[in-house]
């Protein structure tokens, strides 16, 4: 069982990092595209989540006592089944039957395939609603247990997001921590000129959640939020704002002007994956 006391090293900790975004690229390979650029810039916030923060029991998903982690972007399925392979959740052999007939892999999040899927996401503005409503089930029942609900800057959009962001102040949801992946980067172009967010930090704080924004590609910064939204004895929500690359790790994808899904030749998975490799072995 992983518990929040059991702290990893950063160097353990960029050691799941690396081992996050080499499963996404594996993945990646197998179906030759996908979402890997958002997986490879989320993956040390996964590896915070999973080696660091959250309570489960990797044999048994469906434990009472666990930290629930909602997927409202379904489409980072693929950073989501790295991170549960990298947690023990899902045993390794199954990475090659990623997007495949009948596997519990398929390309977008469905809570009714993969052991550890809370919701089925990526109806985008649907993941807070639904945190908002298992955080309050669970302070009914005494669980102490935490809701994490990760979405994507697209979701910022929706209006459901923000109707979530009043309900949870109102109950005044301190077991909810709603993680904001900020790439700036959507199917229809960069998020901020398709709907402008900022001052974003601002708005969640006049909804009356305690915010912070951090670096989501420097781990102590990334772990120092997560500790310090866990520990905060306010009786309000919590949300972290993540400012990440995409890409990030293989500079060849960090510079695509558009990267959101990827699609690359297929010498260029494992050139991805040497990248990585070597930058783990100069460390």
């Amino acid at each position: 069982m992983n518990i929040p006391s059991e702290i990893g090293s950063h160097t353990k900790l960029a050691e799941h990092a690396y081992r996050i975004r080499r499963y996404a690229l594996q993945m990646g390979e197998v179906q030759g595209q996908g979402y890997v650029g958002q997986a490879l810039g989320y993956a040390d916030v996964l590896a915070v989540a999973y080696c660091h923060a959250m309570s489960y029991k990797p044999s048994d998903p469906e434990w009472e006592g666990r930290d629930r982690f909602l997927l409202s972007h379904g489409h980072y399925a693929i950073a989501f089944y790295a991170a549960l392979l990298e947690a023990g959740v899902i045993p390794e052999d199954e990475l090659e039957t990623y997007g495949s007939d009948d596997s519990r892999l398929p390309m977008s999040g469905m809570a009714t395939y993969t052991p550890g899927m809370e919701m089925s996401g990526g109806s985008l503005g649907q993941g807070l609603p639904i945190a908002v409503g298992i955080a309050l089930g669970l302070r009914l029942k005494g669980n102490p247990a935490f809701v994490y609900n990760s979405m994507s800057d697209g979701e910022l959009d929706e209006g459901s997001t923000w109707e979530a962001a009043m309900g949870a102040a109102h109950h005044g949801l301190s077991n909810l921590i709603c993680l904001v992946d900020i790439n700036n980067q959507q199917a229809d172009g960069p998020s901020t000129k398709v709907m402008g967010f900022e001052p974003l930090a601002d708005k969640w704080a006049a909804f009356g959640w305690h915010v912070q924004r951090v670096n989501g590609n420097d781990l102590p910064a990334v772990i120092a939020a997560f500790d310090t939204a866990r520990n905060l004895q306010e009786a309000r929500p919590r949300v972290i704002l993540f400012d990440t690359l995409m890409g990030k790790g293989v500079p060849f994808l960090e510079a695509r002007e558009k990267n959101h899904f990827i699609r690359v030749d297929p010498h260029e998975w494992q050139q991805a994956i040497e990248i990585l490799d070597q930058a783990r072995g100069a460390v």
